[in-house]
């Protein structure tokens, strides 16, 4: 039997809840089932919506899963149900909803890829602020955090991706409407989390992810389809950067240029020349320019190319920008006149991308620096044939009339071929030798026009004009050898250095190195290959470029490519051009910092799994340091008073007697609430803490939490509204939050002033508030109040371990709530525990 091909995910994106995500879902539903598509409904939240529900009407529903946890029922998609169905596609909602406890995943997304590999299409709806990678933005935005994502690769990987997009004044007005929520909710949703400013920046995250998307599918279908030309249909502005003093002046002007279109990315690019010696490249400059970009918000890449115009257009191409900025020739008028200069050329093969020429101070002063000969480019050498075969002729045409002696006549043609040398190198500079030689035997040399040479001493002017002739090419044709190796070497130096600067600030990571090397080299596609063991198949661990290469056999057949073989499990493939035995080498230093890179990547995974065991293991050692006093305080105060009873030589007083169970009794309940703390907290770090999931009502747990507090309730004024919905909560746990909570406000709080707790709703959410005006806590430490054993502030170790607050954080996160921190206005703290509403 074949295999089943995966289906297609289709996901409509939306900035906030109420843009119309479930209802485009369903009205292309409706419509693919008029054109005969078998489309089911596999979940679908109307949220009390009568528009939506009614497009639900005729739609087949497969019936949900049904899960019992703690003693509470809830509903949840059945994946086994709808393989077993076998539909074309299936409607899933909320994308990053997390499953009840006991299902077999945790994410509603996992249960989406199991029908997705059974062969069958999935249409789901998402907001934007459950992307992982925007989780702290949009935390950071609306002051709730998200602890319901959906990793961005599977939403980037959908084969439809549609954006339900609405303006924040359109959406208020249907949340006003009571199109969103019901009535009783509206106020608070505007007042909340439905500000304007709160959607503004919600919708623009959603525009510019999506956009990035996009732009990531044009750029594979141009690679896909050959085609080299420039698409602006995202603005780039790439800045060349030559390392001289006008590079920060082309930066500036470079971003300001990017800056006039919002969304627009800027990319400063250094050619290493491999050809000649890069006299103007400073690196201090570099550096200086590189950070300077990267404040900026570029990015800063370095490429090697033989061709500094042709290697420009070729990055500009490749990152696919619409503009090109370039300093105004540092060259002097006469250098300029002679040739077009890098700033010319460029404008001429540029193409479709606008090049922008931008004067600096350093242009009428020139480079202020000798420029050397380099190495002998094809251009050169076609000049030194050229000048061996005009300019010999020539000379010989001057200096016949003018009847010089004939040592005269050989330094003159020595001058020539020297200066063929130096611009051609040694083969015309051979070449013009040996026509010099003839030249002067057959026009200069007695007898003339023969090749007989008269007097011997002739014989040997001629033979050492000859060799000295040739000895000055040798050496010119070296000298340029050398020059093209220092290049050379100065290159690879630049791009290790660019390496181990990559290493220095932290950019680590396989992708970005990998991205790195196919940029410097101009490749087609890099990538990491590993295997377990040499009968295995090898699989990819990173890639740049595309498409991926699958295995090192398969990179020959798609052009000129090469492979590194780092270890018996680990190589690196290029496919592209073909590099020379020093890129190679290069190449090979690449390679081990990849392997570097990918043991750095897999320890700190390693770390951050052990870090749990660490954590529990501080606090074990922690907590043994802790309870030896405070257990004993209360314990010695109990047994105090209970042996003081049981003395039959002293008469007590009624009163005594009182006083004495008095502190006995409170000494006990001080033992038993931190003996509780102490279990609680050792159970939720070893993760068997026993959570009982129901609905509740608020006043079902407020009041047993304030009596808790014994002689403490009378300082706790409760505020709840009437109609406050029930909320998913163990009533135990809660009440050991609340009445922790409570005992800590009401510690630090001035006898005037009661501990205020209130109690509202909002969306999904249903938040308690334990209120109090004391001194408050500054705004950096709001999160060190939440370790184990803290006491930020107390000067009194005998009170406890100091876990009352890290241990209600711990209950609420695992009733799925969150305990937060914030400054009371007019002075003081609250404690907000934030629960999911009951459905």
């Amino acid at each position: 039997m074949g295999s089943t091909s995966r289906g297609r995910l289709r996901v409509y994106l939306g900035a906030a809840p109420g843009v119309g995500k479930t209802y485009a879902m369903l009205s292309e539903a409706r419509r693919a089932k008029e054109r005969g598509r078998d489309v089911v409904v596999g979940h679908v939240e109307t949220h009390g919506r009568d528009q939506v529900a009614r497009l639900l009407d005729g739609l087949e529903t497969v019936p949900g899963r049904t899960v019992v946890h703690r003693g509470a029922t809830f509903t949840e998609l059945d994946a086994d149900a709808i393989i077993a169905r076998r539909p074309k596609a299936v409607l899933v909602d909320e994308l990053a909803h997390t499953n009840t406890p006991g299902s077999r995943h945790a994410k509603r997304w996992q249960d989406v890829q199991d029908i997705l590999d059974a062969g069958i299409d999935v249409i789901s709806t998402l907001n934007i602020q459950h992307l992982e990678s925007l989780r702290d933005v949009a935390e950071q935005i609306t002051g709730l955090p998200q602890r319901e994502t959906v990793p961005d690769d599977l939403v980037r990987r959908a084969d439809r991706l549609e954006l339900v997009d609405m303006s924040p004044e359109a959406l208020r007005r249907r949340l006003a409407h009571g199109n969103v929520y019901p009535p009783e909710r509206v106020d608070a949703a505007l007042a909340n989390y439905f500000r304007v400013g709160n959607l503004s920046a919600l919708r623009e995250l959603a525009l510019l992810w999506v956009a990035d998307r996009v732009d990531r599918q044009l750029i594979a279908y141009r690679a896909d389809h050959d085609i080299a030309g420039t698409w602006e249909a995202r603005e780039r502005v790439v800045v060349a950067l030559t390392g001289g003093p006008e590079g920060d002046t082309l930066v500036r002007r470079a971003a300001r240029i990017a800056a006039r279109t919002k969304g627009a990315d800027l990319l400063a690019v250094h050619v290493t020349r491999a050809d000649a010696l890069s006299t103007a490249s400073d690196p201090a400059n570099l550096a200086r320019q590189r950070r300077l970009v990267e404040d900026l918000g570029g990015t800063y890449h370095q490429v090697v190319g033989d061709d500094i115009p042709r290697a420009l257009i070729a990055f500009a191409d490749g990152v696919n920008a619409s503009q090109l900025v370039l300093g105004a020739s540092r060259r002097g008028r006469l250098a300029q006149l002679l040739t077009r200069g890098v700033g010319m050329t460029t404008a001429t093969l540029s193409g479709s991308i606008d090049v922008h020429m931008v004067p600096h101070e350093a242009v009428s002063g020139g480079s202020g620096r000798p420029q050397p000969g380099g190495a002998l480019t094809r251009r050169r050498k076609s000049a030194g044939w050229a000048l061996t075969l005009a300019a010999m002729p020539a000379l010989t045409a001057v200096i016949a009339p003018l009847d010089l002696s004939l040592p005269s006549e050989i330094l003159l043609f020595l001058l020539l071929v020297v200066g063929v040398a130096l611009v051609g190198g040694m083969w015309p500079a051979l070449t013009a030798a040996v026509l010099a030689f003839g030249l002067l035997n057959w026009f200069f040399t007695p007898p003339v026009h023969t090749l007989t040479i008269a007097e011997p001493e002739n014989v040997l002017s001629l033979a050492i004009f000859v060799l000295v002739a040739a000895m000055v090419s040798t050496v010119v044709d070296l000298a340029a050898r050398r020059s093209r190796e220092a290049a050379r070497s100065r290159a690879d130096a630049e791009v290790l250095a660019t390496l181990a600067g990559h290493v220095l600030r932290g950019e680590s990571a396989v992708a970005s190195l990998l991205g790195r090397l196919r940029e410097t080299f101009a490749l087609t596609a890099v990538t990491l290959l590993e295997r377990d063991d040499p009968s295995d198949d090898w699989r990819i661990v990173a890639t740049s470029g595309g498409p991926p290469i699958t295995t090192p056999n398969h990179t020959r057949p798609h052009g000129g490519s090469d492979v590194v073989t780092i270890d018996n499990r680990l190589v690196l493939a290029t496919r592209g051009r073909l590099l020379d035995a020093s890129d190679r080498r290069v190449l090979e230093a690449f390679a081990a910092e990849a392997a570097v890179a990918l043991r750095q990547e897999r320890l700190r995974e390693a770390a951050e799994r052990a870090e749990p065991l660490a954590e529990a293991d501080r606090m074990r050692t922690a907590l043994l340091a802790a309870v030896g006093h405070d257990l004993r305080t209360p314990l010695a105060s109990a047994m105090a008073s209970v042996e003081s009873l049981r003395n039959t030589d002293i008469i007590w007083s009624d009163d005594d007697r009182a006083e004495l169970l008095a502190t006995a009794g409170e000494s006990l309940i001080k033992l038993n609430r931190l003996v509780s703390n102490l279990l609680d907290m050792s159970r939720l770090q070893a993760g068997v803490l026993g959570v009982t999931l129901r609905p509740v009502a608020v006043e079902d747990v407020l009041p047993r939490a304030i009596d808790d507090l014994g002689p403490l309730r009378d300082r706790v004024r409760s505020d709840v509204l009437a109609d406050l919905p029930e909320f998913q909560a163990d009533p135990a746990l809660l009440e050991r939050v609340l009445v922790n909570l409570m005992a800590n406000a009401v510690r630090y709080s001035p006898e005037a002033e009661p501990v205020l707790v209130t109690a509202s709703w909002h969306g999904e959410r249903v938040e308690l508030r334990v209120i109090d005006r004391g001194p408050g806590i500054p705004t950096e430490a709001h999160e060190r109040v939440f370790m184990p054993f803290q006491r930020l502030g107390d000067r009194d170790n005998h009170t406890g371990v100091g876990l009352g607050l890290a241990l209600s954080r711990g209950l609420t996160e695992a009733m799925g709530g969150t305990l937060l921190p914030e400054d009371t206005p007019g002075g003081g703290l609250t404690m907000t525990v934030s629960l999911r509403r009951a459905l």
